[in-house]
């Protein structure tokens, strides 16, 4: 039987790994089994996390609508409802910097919102 030499195809597979490795601390960079593990699990957490961003921009864009709504006199909920109701088409991501960065016209946005029926 012939002599097989792996070489090249497990070079490039390590190298792969080590290049994803780079800039873990210790030998989760240096050592080929750790360093597998540990970009197994990087991209486990970023193949997650990418789905978590989601959540939390929203999570933090409904907790400064509901602030700022709350300064007016009006609940998060109520507010939300009454903005469909008079199709006023904000989504919470533009609400949300209306609120910070402009709470003037928040406000209006806000007794535009009051005055649907």
């Amino acid at each position: 039987m012939t002599r097989v030499k792996r070489g090249n195809v497990a070079r490039q597979r390590r190298k792969k790994i080590f290049k994803l490795a780079k800039g873990f601390r210790g030998s989760h960079s240096t050592l080929f089994r750790t360093a597998n593990q540990q970009v197994m699990k990087a991209l486990r957490n970023s193949y997650r996390d990418r789905k978590k961003r989601k959540r939390d921009f929203r999570r933090l864009w409904i907790a400064r609508i509901n602030a700022a709504a709350n300064m007016h006199g009006i609940s998060y909920s109520q507010l939300m409802g009454k903005l469909k109701k008079a199709n006023v088409d904000l989504n919470r991501k533009m609400l949300a910097q209306l609120a910070i960065l402009d709470p003037e016209s928040f406000g209006k946005v806000v007794e535009v919102a009051k005055q649907a029926r």
